[in-house]
């Protein structure tokens, strides 16, 4: 006999169908053959299934029994399949009959007493059953919540074998697992800093704000000590709040790498990785002999924090020059080429020399010219056209260290940033799929960033005097229609060139 039950294999960040088939017949040797592509793992879920199997008080038929994970042409990786093998095993001792197969989509590893343990990758795993019309999901039960994001899908999660298999043959109800989405969103959407913490630092402050409502790329530069590492870290609190959509994709994301935890059923704050400056290339971007997301697709609706910019490896940071780009990372194998979100918000930081006190007034900078150089030549030309502000950070001034005075707080901060996002959509459209002044493509800048003689003449000067690229060029405009849509002005002023030439002119003396 033939019994086939449905499950799904990771593809990149996405879901993949697949169909468990199980065909027994009587021979002398009782075997059990996995074929389909399988890796280690799967394999070895024999040995699990079936120790589950008889620990769960459940028989199979004997003999010979074929596993065909379908398609055959991709490839199966990890525990992810023992729970549908095992029903389907199951099923062959003839005894009872799955309900309605097609209306499901399974998937667990199994201990070998028949518990049921996490796996990585459900969400993707819900999205693609949804697709493929299945209306019920078996899940382990830690994973029921991650699952029930999706709606339109009766999710049950399950502690052991035995209780999925009456589940599934009709001898026992349970209850698919309610999840209150927006109640989620409610409790967990905190923070539990502000930028009402940072005493002084209100140029920089300010150009956070600007970061934040245009999507720019932002570079820090200062001493040691002066809060660099601390403002970037208060940018996701004045950042729009996710959409589900948002939180949908970034929570695919950390599902995949197996960063979810059990109570984080969706990501509902924007992600904030902060990746030491030894970190590999791959570990940057992603790959692997299975190829899995890196840094810079697990910030993908949040922010990249680069501290120590120069230390990271040159070759480690010219990576990042086609995500920055583009907003997606591909990566090609032997076995097949993947392609992750990496659409993110770059913050880095770092020290003008390599003691961190090249031109403060109060200490001495022990470096010398050559050594500075050196230092600042490890961040390329390209990279820095990237990044479109551009700040020194200097020393906080002792009577703003010790004022009681507090600061504006971040959500004062998000209402400027979240009104100026929404002049952006009314000016694209909906139908643009821009989602913010810094991903203006060429075309559509030069439709909404248009400036008038006086405007023009700056940058023009600007241009000539600093040897700005072209791509700094366009830069400048993004950075100054920004300032426009916090300014709450539709035509881009002399002003808001002058203030965005002022966030490019770093590059140039960092490179002299």
């Amino acid at each position: 006999m033939i019994v086939r039950l449905y499950s799904s294999a990771l593809l990149g960040v996405e879901g993949m169908e697949v169909e468990v088939e199980v065909s027994a017949f009587n021979a002398e040797k009782p075997a059990i053959n996995v074929v389909g592509l399988p890796d280690a793992a799967v394999r070895e879920s024999s040995q699990r299934v079936t120790s589950a199997l008889s620990n769960s008080a459940l028989g199979w038929a004997k003999g010979v029994k074929t596993v065909n994970l379908a398609p055959a042409d991709l490839k199966k990786e990890g525990p992810r399949f023992d729970l549908p093998i095992a029903l389907a095993l199951a099923e062959t001792a003839g005894e009872d009959r799955v309900h309605e197969p097609q209306r499901y989509c399974i998937a667990g590893e199994l201990a070998l007493d028949g518990m049921v343990r996490p796996i990585r990758g459900v969400l993707p795993m819900a999205l693609e059953a949804k697709k493929r019309g299945r209306t019920r999901v078996i899940v382990p039960a830690a994973n029921a919540a991650e699952a029930a994001v999706v709606e339109g899908l009766e999710v049950y999660g399950v502690e052991n074998l035995r209780e999925a298999w009456d589940f599934i043959t009709g001898q026992r109800i349970l209850q698919p697992y309610d999840l209150d989405r927006q109640a989620l969103f409610d409790t967990h959407r905190r923070y539990e800093i502000g930028l009402e913490d940072v005493k002084g630092q209100h140029q920089v402050k300010r150009a956070l704000e600007v970061a934040a409502a245009g999507g720019h790329n932002l570079l820090m530069v200062g001493p040691p000590g002066t809060g660099k590492s601390m403002i970037a870290k208060r940018l996701p609190t004045i950042l729009p709040d996710l959409t589900e959509a948002e939180a949908i994709d970034a929570t695919k994301i950390h599902s995949i790498a197996g960063l979810l935890g059990k109570e984080d059923a969706l990501l509902v704050t924007r992600p904030f990785r902060a990746p030491h400056h030894t970190i590999s290339d791959v570990g940057l971007l992603g790959g692997g002999a299975n190829p899995g997301p890196g840094e810079v697709s697990l910030a993908h609706n949040g922010v990249l924090f680069l501290d120590e910019l120069p230390e990271f490896r040159r070759q480690t940071l010219e990576v990042l020059r086609q995500p920055l780009e583009d907003g997606y990372v591909t990566i090609s194998r032997a076995a097949g080429t993947l392609t992750f979100p990496s659409d993110f918000m770059l913050v880095a930081a770092m020290n003008p020399c390599p003691c961190g006190y090249y031109g403060d007034a109060k200490r001495e900078c022990r470096c010398s010219p050559p050594q500075i150089e050196k230092y600042r030549q490890r961040i390329s030309g390209p990279l820095l056209d990237r990044i479109d502000l551009h700040v020194e950070v200097p020393l906080v001034e002792y009577r703003d260290l010790a004022s009681d005075e507090i600061g504006e707080s971040s959500g004062d901060v998000r209402q400027r940033v979240e009104a100026a996002r929404v002049r952006q959509q009314e000016r694209f459209g909906s139908g643009a799929n821009i989602s913010c002044n810094a991903a203006m493509p060429s075309k559509v800048m030069r439709e909404h960033c248009r400036v008038d003689a006086t405007a023009s003449g700056y940058l023009e000067h600007a241009m000539n005097e600093l040897n700005f690229s072209a791509r700094a060029h366009d830069r400048i405009l993004k950075v100054a229609r920004t300032l426009a849509d916090l300014a709450g002005m539709e035509q881009i002023a002399a002003e808001h060139i002058l203030e965005a030439i002022q966030y490019r002119s770093l590059d140039r003396k960092l490179m002299m």
